[in-house]
């Protein structure tokens, strides 16, 4: 464990949100953020197939964390090797839900359409959303900022423990 990390003894649940496909950095972004999530007992749940959420569960693994990936389909096979826990939901893209309504925080690393409903889900549902490397929203022409940029993958699990925190202590 890193001098900067510390092991959280909340037990928190965020998700981890990004595209099934994406370039190399967003893989080393995602890996790093699921590494740090491991390393501070987070539980890390996504939508459990490739991409950002592959690597996101990837770097929980190398931390010996817990993975959990609801799936779009009705097959647990179709999970990456790193998600521990497989849900089948059989529901396609609805399971979008699940994952955000699942988690304290949500942290968004790129991603397509896909991610942007689900970033969407979690906001509605007023669940913080962290970003990295990820949509901003605007309405009427003008931005707004209800995504919390984040600098870096220990700076997004910083942000995103510290408010899953601040919420369950309403």
């Amino acid at each position: 464990m890193s001098s900067r990390a510390k092991k959280t003894t909340t037990n928190l649940t965020i998700a981890i949100i990004g595209g099934g496909q994406c370039t190399n950095e967003e893989v080393i972004l995602a890996e790093a953020v699921g590494k740090e999530l491991a390393k501070r007992g987070v539980t890390l749940i996504c939508g459990g197939l490739t991409g950002v959420m592959e690597a996101a569960c990837r770097g929980a693994a190398s931390e010996s964390g817990l993975t959990i990936g609801i799936l779009p389909s009705d097959d647990p096979s179709t999970a990456n090797p790193y998600v521990q826990i497989p849900i089948a939901s059989g529901v396609g893209f609805a399971r979008n839900i699940a994952v955000v309504k699942s988690a304290q925080a949500v942290i968004a690393i790129d991603g397509d359409y896909g991610t942007l409903t689900e970033i969407a889900f979690a906001l509605k549902s007023e669940i913080p959303v962290i970003g990295l490397n990820t949509w901003s929203v605007s309405r009427n022409g003008k931005e707004e900022a209800p995504i919390v940029r984040a600098k870096d993958p220990f700076d997004a699990v910083e942000k995103a423990i510290t408010l899953a925190l601040r919420g369950n202590s309403r």
